[in-house]
């Protein structure tokens, strides 16, 4: 097996094990420790909300940026076209999952120009891993990851604990950051920069923002678990055991936005990892978010049809509604000021 054709089976055994996380998901969830306190005189119209957002240089109707996901070509082109037809009806962001298959000419998994067609005026990011800016990629590739869909943007995604954990995984990443920055400098377009599931913490946030990142995505522990996937995805006994106490590994997304954004008051910043539902885009909003992203929990929605993503979001954006009415929050800046407190510890206004 080829090196192209071992990495295109590896991501479809990764959206097999994501999808089984998602129906399992039985672990804590760290956006439960919060809890908005109730407004019994909102003196405002539900259906007069406002859930309208900017991001970057992008108004977007929904505060949502549909998150990067993957799989073989056998799904991975189905998957792709549904998630930029919803994306353009509902008015939201989609970044792609990592295009390191297409750019390596085996299989473009419906990441192409027809993403473009579409989604004509949605905003859409591409996405290249982090391991692959010391293994050979850089400007170049950069580029053509932006071209070959017509992006409007580019996503580095971080995971250095999913390369540890997974045999044969990229452990070498000395010269990362000087990577992401020269790329930065160099394409004519905003360079984002997320992690996968455990968090990005407010020295790092520092670091990237200071190479020239435009926003930051925090993906936090308390979504899919990377190591969790690897964990499962391997037939090498030491290999799981190493993996099986990283699981739960990371830093919680409601503390990585609290952080980065006390840290970087004015980046634009994603609040991802563990986002199930409507109220959840609520508490990240309140915590830092200015977008909400999610992937695993409209995975299944995205193996579906179109329409099935669409009425998952709808959905969200309904109970984000509900939540900015029940807290008196005429629009999301408003909802930003409303007062969150967290069970966890002795509570307090966060």
């Amino acid at each position: 097996m080829s090196d192209s054709e071992a990495i295109v089976r590896r991501k479809d055994e990764h959206l097999d094990i994501a999808l089984a996380q998602q129906a399992r998901r039985d672990w804590e969830n760290p956006f439960d420790a919060y809890a908005f306190d109730h407004c019994a005189l909102p003196e405002i119209a539900f259906d007069q909300v406002d859930l309208r957002a900017r991001f970057l240089t992008w108004s977007l109707r929904l505060p949502f940026i549909i998150s990067s996901m993957t799989g073989g070509p056998s799904r991975g082109s189905a998957i792709n076209a549904h998630l930029a037809e919803a994306a353009e009806h509902l008015g939201v962001i989609l970044a792609v999952g990592s295009q390191r298959v297409a750019l390596e000419g085996a299989g473009a998994a419906g990441i192409d120009e027809a993403l473009r067609r579409r989604m004509p005026t949605a905003p859409l990011l591409g996405n290249l891993g982090a391991a692959q800016l010391v293994l050979g990629y850089g400007v170049d590739e950069a580029r053509r990851a932006i071209e070959m869909i017509g992006a409007d943007g580019l996503i580095i995604h971080l995971n250095p604990l999913q390369e540890a954990v997974q045999p044969g995984g990229d452990g070498d990443w000395r010269g990362v950051l000087s990577a992401i920055e020269m790329i930065c400098a160099r394409i004519d377009a905003p360079v984002l920069v997320k992690e996968v599931g455990a968090g990005l913490s407010a020295s790092v946030a520092r670091r990237l923002h200071d190479a020239g990142v435009a926003a930051l995505d925090v993906a936090g522990r308390g979504g899919t678990s990377w190591a969790g996937i690897e964990a499962d995805r391997t037939e090498d006994g030491p290999a799981r055991t190493a993996a099986a106490p990283f699981r739960d590994w990371g830093i919680s997304t409601p503390r990585a936005l609290q952080e980065v954004r006390e840290a970087l008051p004015g980046i634009p910043l994603i609040g991802s990892g563990g986002v199930r539902h409507g109220l959840d885009a609520a508490k990240a909003l309140r915590l830092g978010a200015d977008l909400v992203g999610q992937a695993g929990s409209v995975l299944q929605a995205g193996m579906t049809s179109a329409e099935a993503v669409i009425n998952h979001f709808e959905i969200m954006a309904r109970q984000l509604r509900i939540c900015c009415f029940a807290t008196g929050s005429g629009d999301l800046t408003a909802l930003r000021q409303a007062r969150l407190v967290c069970h966890a510890l002795p509570v307090h206004d966060v």
